[in-house]
């Protein structure tokens, strides 16, 4: 099964293509000719661009808005890491589908879909408040995750699972893009523990140490805060994946092999989606620590994938910025934000049709009836 499910990964990898330089390099020059001072809309303009390198078109537009949340529980919350008891990755998932969580409430104000799968929810799903059940994705691997201070989160098999259940979410459906057009994908999640996970795979694949990665999740008091600290060094060590710079850059052995003993099926899902929506063209939203740490995971098994990739917010938890900073992004929006969830995505939409607005709203220099000569020597 191991080498089967590899495979198909690894055909997935090799088919995603890299922006388009030349379509990039024309829209460059357009932004450039819009009726403003160079670089007077900032972010805005980078974000034009790098639409025009995945779609191949100048102008553009957003044809869709999804947030794709992976649930997954997490084993390591037996050794006191999290605040909120597991059962809470279940009614979150689906509070989710009622649209009553922070981003789902925000996602229906703003037209974005929401999509929550269940990869490794460890509790029974609540029954919704009309008594249907919940309209959840069912990819369940396994009932949540080993507590990776003593044991591996996952089987290799398992790990691989995720990741190819994720690329398949994400890619969807393979109908040929419309020209100028292009889908928008935020990748959240939903699991208890999972920053304690996050930093212990960024602690990993960066070999900076964990301290500093490590923050407070949803929230716990000082001594806890002590004591997650010390289990994400005690998970590393057990493993051996203490002072390891440099091994395990960009090798597909070895970054699934971290994924599977300190990760989690959510960060393994998350991470394949981001190489799905690059397989499939379509823009690729992260959202906050956990969502970079799997973004960053899909660069290293498949760098094309940086070319579809657009931040978000600057997420509350330490770790965050290495992450971005690893991939070499700079977050949009700065609002104090640490929900999760795919919350910051939502957002990010709004931030991203602005930049297409830009292009097909704004007239040129010349259009506006501008001599813009007086800018040769700024630009």
């Amino acid at each position: 099964m191991t080498v089967n499910t590899e495979n198909i990964i690894k055909n997935y990898i090799d088919a995603v293509r890299k922006a388009d330089s030349e379509a990039k390099d024309k829209a460059k020059k357009y932004v450039d000719a819009l009726i403003k001072p160079p670089r007077s809309l900032g972010k805005l303009e980078d974000i034009a661009v790098k639409l025009s390198g995945i779609t191949g078109a100048v102008k553009n537009k957003v044809s869709g808005k999804k947030i794709l949340v992976f649930c997954a529980d997490n084993g390591v919350t037996d050794e006191g890491v999290a605040s909120a008891p597991i059962s809470v990755t279940a009614s979150q998932a689906v509070n989710m589908t009622s649209g009553i969580t922070g981003m789902s409430a925000l996602a229906r104000n703003f037209g974005a879909e929401v999509v929550v799968v269940d990869v490794g929810v460890a509790t029974e799903f609540p029954k919704t408040i009309d008594g249907k059940k919940a309209p959840i994705v069912d990819k369940k691997i396994r009932k949540g995750t080993g507590n990776i201070a003593v044991e591996p989160a996952m089987s290799r098999d398992e790990c691989l699972c995720a990741i190819l259940t994720g690329i398949e979410i994400a890619a969807g459906d393979e109908d040929e893009a419309t020209p100028g057009h292009v889908e928008l994908v935020g990748i959240g999640e939903m699991g208890i523990g999972n920053t304690t996970t996050s930093a212990a795979v960024l602690s990993a694949i960066t070999g900076v140490d964990s301290d500093s990665l490590t923050g407070r999740g949803a929230g716990i008091c000082d001594e806890a805060y002590d004591n997650k600290k010390k289990v994400v060094k005690r998970a590393l060590l057990h493993h051996g994946l203490t002072d390891i710079n440099g091994k395990y850059s960009d090798d597909f052995e070895a970054v699934t092999d971290i994924l599977a003993k300190v990760g989690g099926l959510d960060i393994a899902a998350m991470c394949g989606a981001f190489i799905g929506a690059a397989y499939a063209g379509k823009g690729a939203v992260i959202d906050g620590y956990i969502s970079a740490v799997a973004a960053l995971l899909a660069v290293k098994l498949c760098p094309a994938v940086s070319d579809y990739l657009f931040p978000s917010h600057v997420s509350t938890e330490p770790g965050y910025m290495l992450a971005v900073k690893e991939l070499g992004l700079s977050p949009y929006l700065d609002l104090n934000m640490g929900l999760g969830e795919g919350s910051g995505c939502v957002l990010a939409f709004g931030v991203i049709e602005g930049a297409c607005a830009m292009m097909n709203n704004m007239a040129t220099f010349e259009g506006g009836g501008i001599d813009d000569s007086y800018l040769e020597g700024i630009r």
